[in-house]
């Protein structure tokens, strides 16, 4: 074996395009809004232009790319990139609608129903007692549980704040206080049996749940094919899910859990911009 003085020369920083799946219109309106929003703070500079960060922020929520790679690919600090983020996150996240004005709104277009259902959002596995509440024992895994409202069609019109994966759906929707909302926009709701007992008014419910069997009672026929109506209406809701979903950031959540509800919320509008243009 024979020793050379001889080092390997400098690396070079390679850069590589990646096709965004993303409208136009998307990154339009994302720029714009930044625009208003430098404008209102008369902000006179930014080391990008406006469609040009929010073209990367797209690309870290559609793709989970790493910031230092999206800093690195444009010259800039990774601190920078995060703080482009987290500030056009929470100009989305603010315009999301308000649970009591979404139901509002669909009653008054004329809707009698909205499909409610829980999704658990996973989460990277973190150490200490703090994160023994994420652990979902239906999914076996850490994540966020979030609820979320659609309409018939399976737009998503609101989604709740994240909480700890352990939480069961009944508790979620009481905390929300989603029953109340209903009847006050004297809308109705059909979910799954996981909200088996929150409407507590057998003769003028509100929210849907259709029959459960247990050990001692089985279905009759009458009741299986309600159920099967039930679930073939309560489809979309899963269109929905799986729209919010296409955002692979959501994959595995690598943020911090108390800035994930900003996030998903941001998300939520960015959804409706993309699928419903």
């Amino acid at each position: 074996m024979t020793k050379t003085k001889e080092h390997a020369g400098d690396t070079v920083s390679l850069v590589y395009q990646c096709r965004l799946p993303l409208s136009t219109h998307t990154v339009d309106h994302l720029a714009d809004l930044l625009r208003r929003h430098l404008k209102a703070i008369r902000s006179r500079w930014r080391a990008l232009p406006p469609g040009r960060i929010a073209v990367i922020v797209l690309a870290l929520l559609r793709h989970d790319q790493r910031l230092a790679d999206m800093a690195g690919g444009n010259n800039v600090s990774a601190t920078t990139v995060r703080r482009w983020r987290d500030e056009l996150l929470a100009l989305l996240a603010a315009r999301a609608a308000r649970l009591d004005r979404t139901l509002k709104t669909i009653a008054q277009r004329g809707g009698e129903v909205v499909l409610l259902d829980g999704t658990l959002i996973p989460t990277q596995r973190r150490t200490g007692r703090n994160n023994r509440p994420n652990y979902s024992g239906k999914h076996h895994r850490h994540g966020l549980h979030v609820l979320a409202l659609t309409d018939e069609r399976g737009r998503l019109v609101w989604i709740s704040a994240a909480r700890p994966g352990r939480t069961h759906d009944i508790t979620a929707a009481r905390r929300d206080h989603i029953l109340a909302h209903l009847r006050a926009a004297s809308l109705g709701a059909l979910a799954d049996l996981g909200f088996l007992g929150l409407d507590d008014d057998p003769d003028d419910p509100v929210v849907v749940t259709g029959f459960k069997a247990t050990r001692a009672r089985r279905l009759t026929p009458a009741e299986k094919e309600a159920n099967r109506v039930l679930a073939a209406g309560r489809a979309p809701v899963e269109h929905g899910f799986a729209h919010l979903k296409n955002w692979r950031i959501l994959t595995k959540l690598r943020t911090d859990p108390a800035r994930a509800t900003c996030l998903l919320r941001a998300l939520l509008v960015l959804t409706n911009l993309e699928v419903h243009r």
